[in-house]
């Protein structure tokens, strides 16, 4: 198939796919007639990226899923630096869900302490709200 139809059929657009292919995540195959083929793996290639980039993983991390794809394992996540990247985003979403946790236990003090204090009229520019 040509770039446009993978582009179609991935979700994404020509440009993105160009730029995989600069990145070396996408195959630079090109037919006779010059033009860009792909095939079914490519799209296969495409849906693993875009699937982890929607958990929110940055192009290079995707680049071992791709990387495994490739080497013709039925599963980008079926290799050991693939797991190896897993491991590091759960280290990585752990910690900021432990930050996010001690700021919401923050707000939830301060709104406790500011139930128990009688609310003075709030003014802006000298009037009452």
């Amino acid at each position: 198939m040509r770039i446009g139809e993978l582009a179609e059929r991935a979700g994404t657009t020509t440009r993105t796919l160009r730029y995989y292919e600069s990145r070396g995540l996408l195959p630079a195959r090109r037919g006779g007639n010059g033009y860009r083929t792909y095939d079914e793996s490519d799209l296969k290639l495409l849906r693993q990226i875009r699937t982890l980039q929607d958990f929110g993983f940055d192009l290079e991390e995707t680049r071992p899923f791709v990387e495994c794809l490739r080497a013709g394992h039925p599963e980008g996540d079926s290799c050991p630096a693939s797991l190896a990247v897993y491991r590091r985003k759960l280290d990585e979403l752990d910690a900021l869900i432990g930050e996010l946790q001690a700021v919401r236990a923050t707000i939830g003090v301060r709104l406790a302490a500011m139930a128990d204090v009688e609310s003075p009229l709030c003014e802006l520019g000298g009037q009452e709200l």
